[in-house]
Order: C-alpha cells, then structure tokens, then sequence
C-alpha cells in the first residue's frame, strides 16, 4: 500500500514538473534545448504511470515491456540533447544582463552629461545675464558717488557701491563653482588645483595636491567625473570630517587616473556605504555609480576617529 501511495505521488509531481516546463517555454523564447527537456520529463511522467498500471489493472508489465524500455531510452536522449543545448540559454541570460548593464551605464552618462550641460547654461546665463546688469549698477553708482557732495547720502551711495561688489563677486563665484571656465580650457589637474588654492586661502583646512598630469587632457566625461568627486570628497571632509590635512594625489600611470585622496578627519563605519541611499552614504553611492559607469574602480577605506581614504582608478579613455 505504501508503495502506491509513493508511486502516485511521484506521478503527480512528475506531472507537475512537466507543466511547469513547458509553462517556462515562453519564457525561454521557445529554445530547443528547453522543449527536448519538457518533453523528457511528460515523458517521465508517462513511464511513472505505465508502472503504475499493474497496481490498478490486470495488465502485465511484460505486455508494454518495449515501450516503456523505448520511454526510457527517448526520455534520456532528450535530456543529454537538451542539457548539452541549453548552454545557449544561459547565453542568453549572459547577453540580456549585459544589455542591461549597457543600457544602465548609457543611462547613466546620460545624465552626467545633461546635468553638465544644464550647469554650463546657469553658469552662462548668470554670468552673461546678471553678471553685466550688477557691472552696469555699480557705474551708476560710482557716477552718483562722483556727483554727491551730501557726506550722509554719499556714505550711503558707498555702501550700496561695496554691496553691489560683492553681489558681482558672489555672482562670479556661483558661475564658477556650476561650471569652472579652468576645467573647460585647462583640464582636470589645473581645475582641482585652482579649487584646492581657494581652500587653503580660508586657512581652515590644509589640502596639499600633487600630480604628474598637470598639462594633460582626457575625454569631458573623465575630467567631469574627476573633479566632481574630488569636490565631493573635499566638502565631505569639510564638512564633516573636522580635518586639518587632506592630501590629494593625481597620478597618470599609462591608461590609468589614479586618485588617492586622504584626510586627516574623524572617519566613519563604512559598512553598508553603497547600501545606503538615504543616509550619510548618498553621496558615496553616486560616486560608485559614477565610477562604474566609466568602468573604472573606487575602494574607501575608513574607521572611526581613522581618517578617510579613497582611491580611484579610472581607465584614460573612460
């Protein structure tokens, strides 16, 4: 009795596979490989049922002997046939995840690129709209300045002359940070190192920068990616860090950038960085997307009360 009960569930589940197998050939495009597989198991199942018969029947198994022999030897031929196909299945699942990845990266730089264009439009059109109209103010001002005789009025006319240079100067500034005119006509090494200067002219914090590219161009993605992350890295350290020192090292070794920065601050767990897309880690999750999509690598290296070190390869060509 325990035997025909095992047998029939074995048949039930043998059909059940078979189902489900041939549920998944439209999953499968239809792939040859898949269908001989199918096929091998509903035939399977037929064979489970044909032992089955002499439990609920008075036929012999001697009768359907060659068929169920000729069963077994189909069904093994499919399965060799299809296991030694099926390798183009998981071809095309390699493919499929490659076009994703593809598709993920274009995406991507897609982005860069249009919110890069979108920082050079603001930076021209604050630049060229308001930068002229605050200019064109401050002659009209020095002329009344000229003009006044008034002590009381021309005190005013002063500090209005002294606000409207700063407006000009924070204009400029504004300009300069969503698009830097160094990084567009000089490259990334001189950008950096023109950012690097006005830190250190606050006196807060020493950043000391080196590199043997200085004069060398790369591709516009390259040099974006480069010196959004080394700005990122910069404010994060101000920020947050409270350090006194960051070296920042640029290096130029045949096809690769090279970027090794690091600070002096208090340093952070860096467990589930990449992972967290809402906390402290968004800004570290953008970077490893940046990198990735230009194929390149980033490894951060931290600790409480330790420091930050990042280090980050990209290849020239991006």
């Amino acid at each position: 009795m325990a035997l025909i009960i095992t047998l029939a569930i074995t048949i039930i589940l043998q059909f059940f596979a078979a189902l489900v197998a041939v549920k998944l050939m439209k999953v499968t495009k239809y792939n040859f490989s898949w269908i001989l597989i199918s096929s091998g198991l509903i035939i399977m199942a037929v064979q489970r049922s044909a032992e089955f018969l002499p439990f609920v029947t008075n036929i012999e198994p001697q009768y359907y002997k060659l068929f169920y022999t000729w069963l077994g030897a189909i069904a093994s031929l499919f399965f060799a046939s299809g296991v030694f196909l099926i390798q183009k299945i998981f071809q095309h699942i390699k493919q499929v995840e490659q076009q994703t990845r593809n598709q993920e990266k274009a995406l991507l730089n897609a982005i860069i690129q249009a919110e890069e264009r979108e920082r050079r439009r603001f930076a021209t059109e604050i630049h060229d709209g308001l930068g002229p109209l605050l200019s064109t103010i401050k002659m009209s001002v020095s002329s009344l300045a000229a003009a006044e005789t008034n002590p009381s009025s021309l005190s005013i006319i002063k500090n209005t002359n002294m606000v409207i240079s700063e407006a000009i100067k924070s204009v400029q500034e504004i300009s300069n940070n969503l698009s830097p005119h160094v990084l567009k006509n000089f490259g990334v090494a001189k950008a950096i190192r023109n950012f690097v200067n006005k830190i250190n002219q606050s006196k807060g914090l020493k950043v000391v920068f080196k590199s043997n590219a200085i004069d060398d161009r790369f591709s516009e993605s390259v040099e974006i990616l480069l010196y959004r992350m080394v700005c990122e890295l910069l404010n994060n350290s101000i920020k947050h860090s409270g350090a006194s020192r960051v070296d920042i090292d640029m290096q130029l070794n045949g096809e690769l950038i090279q970027v090794n920065y690091k600070d002096n601050g208090v340093g952070f767990n860096t467990d589930g960085l990449c992972a967290d897309k809402q906390g402290v880690g968004t800004g570290y999750f953008n970077m490893f997307s940046r990198v990735k999509s230009l194929k390149g690598h980033i490894e951060v290296l931290s600790d409480v009360n330790k420091g930050v070190i990042v280090t980050i390869s990209i290849p020239v060509n991006g």
